[in-house]
């Protein structure tokens, strides 16, 4: 019967110790790399999230504003859409896809626009 090399309460070694996103973003840059243009990783998160927040937070005024004018299942799909597709970009956001959730937001926002201007108009 084999004695473990550590005692089950003992924290795992560096080596098997799992890695957080704050941990890899907070990492010190190597001196020898180049310095990095643009935003972090982690602030590009944050603004993909906040502008996702403002642009759900805008999208229930307007349905709001929408349904008080008229009430209509198509003002309520549309808009109801564009809350869903900010909830997915902010939950993409989390996971670290930025792009892909910057992409959905704006093709989302630009058909939320057109379905607006072409069809409840």
């Amino acid at each position: 019967m084999s004695v473990p090399d550590r005692a089950p309460s003992d924290p795992p070694p560096a080596a098997e110790a799992p890695l957080d996103e704050e941990s890899v973003d907070e990492a010190p840059a190597d001196a020898m790399a180049p310095e990095r243009l643009g935003l972090t990783p982690r602030q590009a998160r944050r603004l993909r999230i906040a502008a996702a927040a403002l642009l759900m937070a805008a999208a229930a005024v307007l349905l709001a504003v929408r349904l008080a004018s008229r009430s209509s299942v198509l003002v309520v799909g549309v808009y109801g859409l564009l809350l869903i597709l900010c909830g997915l970009v902010i939950e993409l956001s989390r996971r670290g896809r930025t792009r892909l959730g910057s992409y959905l937001l704006a093709t989302g926002l630009v058909a939320a626009l057109l379905m607006d201007v072409v069809v409840l108009s």
